[in-house]
Protein backbone atom coordinates (compact mmCIF):
# COMPACT_ATOMS: atom_id res chain seq x y z
CA UNK A 1 0.00 0.00 0.00
CA UNK A 2 1.44 3.53 -1.04
CA UNK A 3 1.89 6.03 1.34
CA UNK A 4 -0.74 8.21 -0.21
CA UNK A 5 -3.42 5.37 0.18
CA UNK A 6 -2.39 4.45 3.79
CA UNK A 7 -2.89 7.78 4.64
CA UNK A 8 -6.46 8.10 3.28
CA UNK A 9 -7.24 4.30 4.88
CA UNK A 10 -5.94 5.88 8.25
CA UNK A 11 -7.71 9.21 8.29
CA UNK A 12 -10.94 7.69 7.01
CA UNK A 13 -10.44 4.61 10.70
CA UNK A 14 -10.03 7.97 12.48
CA UNK A 15 -12.85 9.94 11.68
CA UNK A 16 -14.75 6.98 11.51
CA UNK A 17 -14.25 5.78 14.76
CA UNK A 18 -14.85 8.95 16.18
CA UNK A 19 -17.98 8.76 14.21
CA UNK A 20 -19.72 6.26 16.12
CA UNK A 21 -18.68 7.59 19.59
CA UNK A 22 -22.37 8.47 20.10
CA UNK A 23 -22.97 4.33 20.02
CA UNK A 24 -20.26 3.93 22.33
CA UNK A 25 -20.77 6.40 25.32
CA UNK A 26 -24.12 5.23 26.23
CA UNK A 27 -22.68 1.91 27.35
CA UNK A 28 -20.60 3.33 29.69
CA UNK A 29 -23.76 4.52 32.03
CA UNK A 30 -24.66 4.44 34.53
CA UNK A 31 -21.62 6.12 34.88
CA UNK A 32 -21.71 10.24 34.46
CA UNK A 33 -20.02 12.17 32.46
CA UNK A 34 -17.56 13.46 34.98
CA UNK A 35 -17.03 9.98 36.22
CA UNK A 36 -16.22 9.20 32.22
CA UNK A 37 -14.41 11.78 31.11
CA UNK A 38 -11.84 10.86 34.74
CA UNK A 39 -11.62 7.70 33.35
CA UNK A 40 -10.93 8.18 30.00
CA UNK A 41 -8.25 10.29 31.45
CA UNK A 42 -6.37 7.83 33.10
CA UNK A 43 -6.88 5.22 31.12
CA UNK A 44 -5.97 6.87 28.01
CA UNK A 45 -2.66 7.96 30.32
CA UNK A 46 -2.09 4.08 31.05
CA UNK A 47 -2.38 2.77 27.53
CA UNK A 48 -0.22 5.71 25.64
CA UNK A 49 2.67 4.86 28.58
CA UNK A 50 2.61 1.33 27.61
CA UNK A 51 2.78 2.20 23.56
CA UNK A 52 5.29 5.04 24.46
CA UNK A 53 7.10 2.21 26.18
CA UNK A 54 6.76 -0.37 23.22
CA UNK A 55 7.73 2.03 20.45
CA UNK A 56 10.50 3.71 22.30
CA UNK A 57 9.74 7.16 21.99
CA UNK A 58 9.71 8.48 25.77
CA UNK A 59 12.98 10.56 24.55
CA UNK A 60 10.17 13.03 22.86
CA UNK A 61 8.22 13.56 25.99
CA UNK A 62 11.73 14.35 27.90
CA UNK A 63 12.21 16.73 25.44
CA UNK A 64 8.87 18.34 25.38
CA UNK A 65 8.74 18.59 29.98
CA UNK A 66 12.45 20.63 29.44
CA UNK A 67 10.41 23.35 27.77
CA UNK A 68 8.54 25.31 30.07
CA UNK A 69 6.56 27.04 27.29
CA UNK A 70 5.65 23.84 25.99
CA UNK A 71 3.81 22.46 29.32
CA UNK A 72 2.02 25.50 29.73
CA UNK A 73 0.81 25.05 26.36
CA UNK A 74 0.37 21.56 27.12
CA UNK A 75 -1.72 22.26 30.04
CA UNK A 76 -3.72 24.67 28.63
CA UNK A 77 -4.64 21.99 25.71
CA UNK A 78 -5.32 19.31 28.42
CA UNK A 79 -8.10 21.33 30.32
CA UNK A 80 -9.41 22.47 26.99
CA UNK A 81 -9.57 18.94 25.48
CA UNK A 82 -11.32 17.42 29.03
CA UNK A 83 -13.86 20.18 28.65
CA UNK A 84 -14.83 19.03 25.38
CA UNK A 85 -15.07 15.54 26.66
CA UNK A 86 -17.07 16.52 29.17
CA UNK A 87 -19.60 18.34 26.90
CA UNK A 88 -19.93 15.86 24.24
CA UNK A 89 -20.32 13.10 26.68
CA UNK A 90 -23.02 14.79 28.37
CA UNK A 91 -24.87 15.94 24.71
CA UNK A 92 -24.29 12.01 23.83
CA UNK A 93 -25.81 10.83 26.71
CA UNK A 94 -28.71 13.40 27.48
CA UNK A 95 -30.39 12.27 24.13
CA UNK A 96 -28.62 15.45 21.98
CA UNK A 97 -26.31 13.77 19.48
CA UNK A 98 -27.62 15.68 16.41
CA UNK A 99 -26.35 19.07 18.34
CA UNK A 100 -22.85 17.29 18.64
CA UNK A 101 -22.67 17.02 15.41
CA UNK A 102 -23.45 20.30 14.58
CA UNK A 103 -20.84 21.12 16.86
CA UNK A 104 -18.44 19.91 14.57
CA UNK A 105 -19.87 20.86 10.91
CA UNK A 106 -19.11 24.59 12.30
CA UNK A 107 -15.63 23.65 13.69
CA UNK A 108 -13.41 24.67 10.68
CA UNK A 109 -15.50 27.98 10.73
CA UNK A 110 -14.56 28.40 14.46
CA UNK A 111 -10.98 27.58 13.68
CA UNK A 112 -11.01 29.97 11.31
CA UNK A 113 -12.04 32.58 13.09
CA UNK A 114 -9.79 32.00 15.95
CA UNK A 115 -7.39 32.40 13.71
CA UNK A 116 -8.41 35.99 12.49
CA UNK A 117 -8.81 36.74 16.30
CA UNK A 118 -5.18 35.25 18.17
CA UNK A 119 -2.89 35.39 14.37
CA UNK A 120 -4.53 37.99 13.29
CA UNK A 121 -4.76 36.10 9.73
CA UNK A 122 -6.53 37.85 6.78
CA UNK A 123 -9.35 35.71 5.50
CA UNK A 124 -9.84 35.71 1.72
CA UNK A 125 -13.67 36.97 0.61
CA UNK A 126 -15.34 33.44 -0.05
CA UNK A 127 -14.02 32.60 3.31
CA UNK A 128 -15.97 35.58 4.75
CA UNK A 129 -18.71 34.57 3.11
CA UNK A 130 -18.77 31.04 4.60
CA UNK A 131 -18.66 32.74 7.98
CA UNK A 132 -21.84 34.97 7.83
CA UNK A 133 -23.85 31.95 6.42
CA UNK A 134 -22.71 30.05 8.94
CA UNK A 135 -23.92 32.68 11.49
CA UNK A 136 -27.35 32.78 9.59
CA UNK A 137 -27.33 29.15 10.00
CA UNK A 138 -26.69 29.55 13.97
CA UNK A 139 -29.51 32.34 14.19
CA UNK A 140 -31.90 30.10 12.34
CA UNK A 141 -30.96 27.23 15.34
CA UNK A 142 -31.25 29.42 18.18
CA UNK A 143 -35.14 30.35 17.08
CA UNK A 144 -35.63 26.50 16.33
CA UNK A 145 -34.41 25.53 19.78
CA UNK A 146 -35.40 28.41 21.77
CA UNK A 147 -32.03 28.74 22.75
CA UNK A 148 -28.53 29.45 21.30
CA UNK A 149 -27.00 25.79 20.38
CA UNK A 150 -25.15 25.50 23.28
CA UNK A 151 -23.89 22.50 23.37
CA UNK A 152 -22.57 23.14 19.51
CA UNK A 153 -21.18 25.97 20.88
CA UNK A 154 -18.93 24.77 23.60
CA UNK A 155 -17.84 21.63 21.71
CA UNK A 156 -16.53 24.05 18.41
CA UNK A 157 -15.30 26.71 20.56
CA UNK A 158 -13.07 24.28 22.95
CA UNK A 159 -11.77 22.25 20.28
CA UNK A 160 -10.81 25.06 17.88
CA UNK A 161 -9.53 26.53 20.43
CA UNK A 162 -7.51 23.02 21.47
CA UNK A 163 -6.31 22.78 17.76
CA UNK A 164 -5.04 26.37 18.28
CA UNK A 165 -2.70 25.61 21.32
CA UNK A 166 -1.56 22.25 19.77
CA UNK A 167 -0.38 24.66 16.57
CA UNK A 168 1.73 26.73 18.89
CA UNK A 169 3.36 23.61 19.73
CA UNK A 170 4.07 20.83 17.83
CA UNK A 171 4.56 17.93 20.32
CA UNK A 172 3.68 14.36 18.19
CA UNK A 173 0.19 12.96 18.66
CA UNK A 174 1.52 9.76 21.68
CA UNK A 175 3.59 12.10 23.43
CA UNK A 176 1.21 15.23 23.00
CA UNK A 177 -1.61 12.87 24.34
CA UNK A 178 0.48 11.16 27.54
CA UNK A 179 1.51 15.07 28.70
CA UNK A 180 -1.86 16.18 28.27
CA UNK A 181 -3.29 13.03 30.44
CA UNK A 182 -0.35 13.17 32.91
CA UNK A 183 -1.28 17.38 33.54
CA UNK A 184 -4.82 16.70 34.61
CA UNK A 185 -4.19 12.81 35.82
CA UNK A 186 -4.53 14.38 39.21
CA UNK A 187 -7.61 16.25 39.20
CA UNK A 188 -9.24 13.06 37.46
CA UNK A 189 -8.07 10.95 40.51
CA UNK A 190 -9.73 13.13 42.54
CA UNK A 191 -12.98 13.29 40.78
CA UNK A 192 -12.92 9.68 40.79
CA UNK A 193 -12.00 9.48 44.76
CA UNK A 194 -14.51 12.13 46.09
CA UNK A 195 -17.45 9.87 43.56
CA UNK A 196 -16.41 6.38 45.19
CA UNK A 197 -16.14 7.81 48.53
CA UNK A 198 -19.91 9.67 48.41
CA UNK A 199 -20.95 6.33 46.98
CA UNK A 200 -21.59 7.56 43.40
CA UNK A 201 -18.59 5.89 41.35
CA UNK A 202 -19.37 2.77 39.18
CA UNK A 203 -16.46 1.33 38.45
CA UNK A 204 -16.57 -1.53 41.61
CA UNK A 205 -19.88 -1.54 41.73
CA UNK A 206 -21.54 -2.20 38.40
CA UNK A 207 -19.55 -5.43 37.08
CA UNK A 208 -16.80 -6.37 35.64
CA UNK A 209 -18.18 -5.69 32.05
CA UNK A 210 -18.77 -2.11 33.31
CA UNK A 211 -15.43 -1.67 34.92
CA UNK A 212 -13.75 -3.10 31.17
CA UNK A 213 -15.88 -0.76 29.39
CA UNK A 214 -14.49 2.37 31.39
CA UNK A 215 -10.79 0.92 30.81
CA UNK A 216 -11.69 0.58 27.20
CA UNK A 217 -11.77 4.52 27.08
CA UNK A 218 -8.08 4.77 27.20
CA UNK A 219 -7.85 2.71 23.92
CA UNK A 220 -11.08 4.56 22.48
CA UNK A 221 -9.44 8.23 22.99
CA UNK A 222 -5.72 6.89 21.68
CA UNK A 223 -6.42 5.02 18.52
CA UNK A 224 -8.32 7.37 16.72
CA UNK A 225 -5.92 10.01 17.17
CA UNK A 226 -3.22 8.13 16.39
CA UNK A 227 -4.69 7.00 12.91
CA UNK A 228 -5.43 10.74 12.63
CA UNK A 229 -1.68 11.71 13.33
CA UNK A 230 -0.52 8.96 10.61
CA UNK A 231 -2.73 10.16 8.08
CA UNK A 232 -1.67 14.12 8.71
CA UNK A 233 1.80 12.93 7.82
CA UNK A 234 0.84 11.22 4.92
CA UNK A 235 -2.06 13.43 2.93
CA UNK A 236 -2.45 17.18 2.14
CA UNK A 237 -4.39 18.88 4.78
CA UNK A 238 -7.00 19.50 2.20
CA UNK A 239 -7.34 16.03 2.09
CA UNK A 240 -7.96 15.47 5.58
CA UNK A 241 -10.18 18.47 5.81
CA UNK A 242 -12.53 16.66 3.71
CA UNK A 243 -12.48 13.62 5.43
CA UNK A 244 -13.02 15.50 8.78
CA UNK A 245 -16.85 15.63 7.49
CA UNK A 246 -17.04 12.10 8.28
CA UNK A 247 -17.46 12.41 11.69
CA UNK A 248 -20.27 15.11 12.19
CA UNK A 249 -21.95 13.15 9.43
CA UNK A 250 -22.29 9.80 11.07
CA UNK A 251 -23.09 10.89 14.61
CA UNK A 252 -25.97 13.28 12.51
CA UNK A 253 -27.34 9.89 11.08
CA UNK A 254 -27.26 8.07 14.29
CA UNK A 255 -28.90 11.14 16.16
CA UNK A 256 -31.72 10.96 13.40
CA UNK A 257 -32.16 7.47 12.42
CA UNK A 258 -30.49 4.99 15.69
CA UNK A 259 -32.31 7.47 18.56
CA UNK A 260 -34.98 8.86 16.60
CA UNK A 261 -34.24 12.63 17.55
CA UNK A 262 -36.44 15.12 16.23
CA UNK A 263 -35.29 17.01 12.51
CA UNK A 264 -38.24 19.39 12.37
CA UNK A 265 -38.10 21.54 9.21
CA UNK A 266 -36.35 24.70 10.86
CA UNK A 267 -33.38 22.56 12.23
CA UNK A 268 -32.78 20.81 8.81
CA UNK A 269 -33.37 24.20 7.49
CA UNK A 270 -30.32 25.29 9.26
CA UNK A 271 -28.12 22.50 9.06
CA UNK A 272 -28.68 22.84 5.38
CA UNK A 273 -27.44 26.34 5.71
CA UNK A 274 -24.57 25.32 7.76
CA UNK A 275 -23.68 22.69 4.67
CA UNK A 276 -24.18 25.13 2.12
CA UNK A 277 -20.91 27.41 4.24
CA UNK A 278 -19.38 24.12 4.57
CA UNK A 279 -19.43 23.87 0.73
CA UNK A 280 -18.33 27.46 -0.49
CA UNK A 281 -15.89 27.12 2.79
CA UNK A 282 -14.54 24.13 1.25
CA UNK A 283 -14.27 25.34 -2.40
CA UNK A 284 -12.68 28.32 -1.47
CA UNK A 285 -9.79 25.93 0.40
CA UNK A 286 -9.68 23.35 -2.06
CA UNK A 287 -9.36 26.41 -5.17
CA UNK A 288 -6.69 27.92 -3.32
CA UNK A 289 -4.59 24.82 -2.42
CA UNK A 290 -4.42 24.23 -6.17
CA UNK A 291 -3.51 27.51 -7.09
CA UNK A 292 -0.58 27.33 -4.55
CA UNK A 293 0.37 23.99 -6.10
CA UNK A 294 0.73 25.21 -9.81
CA UNK A 295 2.56 28.30 -8.22
CA UNK A 296 5.23 25.66 -6.45
CA UNK A 297 5.57 23.88 -9.77
CA UNK A 298 6.39 26.94 -11.13
CA UNK A 299 8.38 27.96 -9.72
CA UNK A 300 10.92 25.47 -9.36
CA UNK A 301 13.85 25.67 -11.09
CA UNK A 302 15.11 22.86 -13.32
CA UNK A 303 18.81 22.51 -13.30
CA UNK A 304 20.46 22.24 -16.56
CA UNK A 305 23.72 19.91 -17.52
Amino acid sequence: MDERRLGVVSGLGAYALWGVFPLYFPLLEPAGGLEIVAHRVLWSLVFVALLLTVVRRWGLVRAAIRSRRTLLVLAGAAVLISVNWLIYVYGVNSGQVVETSLGYFINPLVSVLLGVVVFAERLRPLQWVAVGIATVAVVVLTVDYGRPPWIALGLALSFGTYGLMKKVVRVEAAPGLFLETALVAVPAGVVLAVLHTGGDGTFANAGIGHALLLASAGVATAVPLLLFAAAARRIPLSTVGLLQYLTPLMQLAIGVFVYDEPMPPARLAGFVIVWIALAVFTADTLRHARAGARKASQDVVVPTP
